[in-house]
């Protein structure tokens, strides 16, 4: 849920309060914004990857069969790690929502109208079914 008009102003006041009484905890804080802990995160899974692939290959070279699924379930979960963490990332430019998660209104904007599209082509397939059925 996006915050009201009140509400960002509010968190627009807090900040400028913020960097006036501590500036550099402020710009401290700047670095750890949603894009970095993303980027660092699809990272670090890239690493734990390349580790998995590694206990891959050591487990089939000391033909030790659990250390080779330990490795390919590292991997597992690091690949979902890496592609859940790169679709959360916001793009080069964007402004993550206050809310985190919250979509910016000309998002909702469009996913508004995908939906409607969306139920009326549901809408229209059940009207059809409906027609060709004779009722």
């Amino acid at each position: 849920m996006p915050l009201s008009e009140h509400e960002q102003r509010m968190l627009e006041q807090m900040e400028r309060a913020l960097y006036a009484e501590d500036p550099k905890f402020a710009t401290a804080l700047e670095g750890s914004g949603l894009r970095t802990y993303t980027r660092r995160r699809v990272y670090q899974a890239v690493v734990g990857f390349l580790v998995g692939i590694a206990l891959l290959m050591a487990g089939m070279v000391a033909q030790q069969i659990w250390v080779s699924v330990v490795g390919f379930l590292v991997m597992l979960g690091c690949a979902v790690l890496a592609v859940t963490g790169w679709r959360k990332a916001p793009k080069p430019g964007e402004q993550p929502a206050a809310g985190a998660g919250a979509p910016s209104a000309p998002q909702a904007r469009r996913q508004g109208r995908q939906r409607r599209s969306m139920m009326d082509r549901i809408e229209e397939r059940w009207q059809r079914r409906r027609d060709e059925q004779g009722h």
